[in-house]
């Protein structure tokens, strides 16, 4: 299984990025998948999610900024990130969790996104 996660880089502040996850091994269809960031000195946070149904979730500090989306026939999950701020820093990780067990779950190897003010 991979999870190849990609599209950081550096953008100003409220500027826009977009990051892509690539799944390999998997049923895409049948997983949730999500976004975790970590930004230096601090744990991993959920940031948002979609269900294999298309339901998504996100964390306040990222609502109504940042859009998640997935392209089954593609494999791929995507984040748009609009309005972009400093604290958005963080190394980005994607994750899929089976629909019906949570004990499946696999996370890519993180992508970097700086946000200068």
């Amino acid at each position: 299984v991979q999870l190849q996660a990609s599209g950081g880089g550096l953008a100003q502040a409220g500027g826009s990025l977009r990051l892509s996850c690539v799944a390999s091994g998997i049923i895409f269809s049948i997983f949730d998948m999500g976004w975790y960031r970590q930004a230096p000195g601090k744990q991993r946070e959920w940031v948002v999610t979609v269900s294999s149904g298309d339901t998504t979730n996100s964390a306040d500090s990222v609502k109504g900024r940042f859009i998640i989306s997935r392209d089954n026939a593609k494999n791929t999950l995507y984040l748009q990130m609009n309005s972009l701020k400093p604290e958005d820093t963080a190394v980005y990780y994607c994750n899929a969790v089976h629909r019906r067990s949570t004990f499946v779950n696999y996370w890519g190897q993180g992508t970097q996104v700086t946000v200068s003010s």
